[in-house]
């Protein structure tokens, strides 16, 4: 190893900042990027590594992002990442890639549950951590209350003041993090190998992955290959993040930075693969990643069923993006072509729905999110159900997931949060005191309690205050059936959910009122039903849309009237029997609005 090579990289430092949402990441990241001079005053904006437009929109961070500053003779390359619980794999992947963290706590909020859970995740990393406290400025700011806190969860210790909006503290933290965590341990002169962490697709370029350097560098010419499937490309282009990308003659043990190579198929370029040197095809991949679990499932469909191609390539992008994203082909009988997608949450159900539509410019409509279920049959085989129109009439056993859920709550609130999570069938698991003013409750609920209005119900009960994270906790027995709704006597798939019994009735009422608010009349009678197997619990008339068919007759015997009449109840008759129901694509968001009540 050159001397060079070597300064390099005890001089190099990677980390993150991880906090619960809203405690100031990306402001922090905007005052390390102006303190550092990585961008002139004039570049810099508000949130400037929050590019999306839907994360300025909504003041949140979705996608992780990458940045290579320079401080006091130090390299620093920061990885930013999302707070909210839907996008807990994009902080994982993050962690994977340095060897530091920036715990993040607003002076005022306190500890929230997504802090501790992200704590939880840096340490299963054996990440150093600084634990730092935010917005010591603000009026409400209790920074001695805070660390009291901190220091509950991660005992004594140093902890740091800071006001990422003023800048005060932010080169102390700086300092402290050239102190505090480790430079990398990977040597340039070991064969390559190179974690992806993200990647996205340029149409004139290809695929452009995101990588971290462990081991060897990488130089323009050179020959690569993808530990999975061993498939072999030459580097064209290469560089760092600055956090637009910024060419450089080579990459190097430490570097975090990106890579062209005229990829093509977005599938080669996997989160999560190792990036080995071609000549040495034996090399020992990287570990990766665990493979993201799908918490959420839902149809989504083009309106226009000729924009189904145009939705595959779009999904196929979005998924080299974002890996936690899934999806396989179905056929709706109502709907047409579409697809079966798997969501980390609700939050990134939204988020990928918005971005069908505002970036590939789709028209999407969306059935009814459910979640996996397991049934064993009476022959004693166990099945998992992926659609609610898959669930049998009669199972043996019927079993659906369970989380265990965190919540961070002042006292006064724990008595409504506690009749909420028992009134969602929740069980209580664990209860502490943070300090005397702040109370974590721990319980197990089923997902599909959780995934729909929980939240929201929990910040209404307690005021905006309490926070929740949760985490897969196995599978357990329940009384749960398939609900049906039919139009006009036919099983509509995708208004179709699995619920527990308790809960089909209340629901199925529900759906059918919303139904007949938003299917149009017809010139015959449209009933709308909900069923559970054969037997029918609720039921919804439109009436029909009524020609006067004896406005021309103005005189005459009574019975040509009578023959007119005849002839258009003959009519109707007819048409109830072979005309087709027009389901609106508003309707198939209204359901949705039901379950969610």
């Amino acid at each position: 190893m050159s001397l060079r090579d070597n300064i390099n990289v005890n001089r190099t430092r990677n980390f993150s900042i991880i906090a619960h949402i809203d405690h100031g990441k990306s402001t922090l990241a905007d005052r390390f990027l102006e303190i550092t001079g990585t961008l002139r005053p004039e570049e810099m904006t508000e949130q400037t590594l929050d590019s999306m437009d839907l994360e300025r929109e909504r003041g949140i961070t979705i996608k992780m992002k990458a940045v290579r500053m320079e401080y006091a003779g130090h390299i620093l390359n920061l990885i930013d990442t999302p707070g909210h619980v839907d996008f807990t794999y994009e902080v994982s992947r993050s962690l994977a890639a340095v060897e530091g963290a920036v715990l993040l706590v607003d002076a005022s909020q306190g500890v929230e549950a997504q802090t501790v859970s992200n704590l939880y995740m840096a340490l299963e990393a054996d990440l150093e951590i600084i634990p730092v406290i935010n917005k010591i400025d603000l009026p409400t700011a209790d920074p001695a209350r805070v660390a009291g806190q901190l220091k509950e969860l991660m005992g004594p210790g140093e902890v740091l003041g800071v006001s990422a909006k003023d800048g005060r503290g932010v080169r102390g933290l700086l300092d402290l993090i050239i102190k505090r965590i480790p430079p990398p341990k990977g040597s340039p002169d070991m064969p390559l190998r190179a974690l992806i962490f993200d990647a996205v697709y340029d149409d004139y370029r290809g695929v452009i992955p995101y990588i971290r350097l462990f081991d060897g560098e990488m130089r323009p010419g050179m020959k690569i290959a993808f530990a999975s499937t061993g498939k072999e490309y030459e580097v064209t282009d290469l560089g760092f993040f600055k956090p637009e990308m910024q060419r450089a003659e080579a990459l190097r043990a430490g570097d975090v930075g990106y890579f062209v190579a005229a990829i093509r198929d977005i599938s080669e370029a996997r989160v999560g693969d190792t990036v080995i040197d071609a000549r040495e095809p034996e090399t020992e991949p990287l570990p990766g990643y665990r493979e993201a679990k799908s918490m959420v499932y839902a149809g989504l469909y083009p309106v226009v069923p000729g924009d189904f191609p145009e939705l595959s390539r779009a999904l196929e992008k979005l998924k080299l993006q974002d890996a936690s994203l899934s999806y396989i082909g179905e056929h709706s009988p109502a709907i047409g072509p579409g697809y079966r997608c798997g969501f980390l949450g609700m939050l990134h159900l939204d988020i990928t729905t918005q971005r069908l539509a505002r970036e590939f410019g789709l028209d999407i409509v969306i059935t009814t999110p459910t979640v996996h279920y397991r049934v064993r049959t009476k022959r004693g085989d166990v099945v998992e159900i992926e659609r609610p129109s898959d669930f049998p009439d009669d199972p043996a056993v019927a079993e659906e997931p369970y989380v265990r859920l965190q919540i961070v709550t002042p006292s006064e609130h724990l008595g409504a949060i506690m009749e909420l999570t028992q009134s969602r069938r929740g069980e209580q698991k664990g209860f502490s005191f943070l300090d005397p003013g702040l109370a974590m409750l721990e319980y197990d609920l089923p997902l599909s309690e959780v995934i729909y209005d929980f939240f929201d119900k929990l910040k209404s009960v307690s005021r905006g205050y309490a926070s929740m994270d949760y985490d897969l906790a196995g599978w357990r027995p329940s009384d749960l059936v398939r609900l049906d709704i039919l139009v006009a006597g036919e099983r509509v798939d995708a208004f179709s959910a699995v619920v527990h019994r308790d809960r089909a009735y209340r629901m199925g009422r529900a759906i059918c009122e919303k139904l007949r608010a938003q299917i149009p009349r017809h010139l015959f009678e449209v009933v709308i039903q909900a069923a559970i197997g054969g037997k029918i619990i609720a039921r919804e008339r439109i009436v029909p849309l009524r020609k006067d068919v004896t406005a021309k007759c103005y005189g005459g015997d009574i019975t040509r009237k009578r023959k007119l009449l005849e002839k258009q109840k003959e009519g109707k008759r007819r048409m109830k029997r072979v005309g087709k129901v027009d389901v609106p694509p508003e309707a198939f968001l209204e359901v949705l609005k039901a379950r969610e009540q």
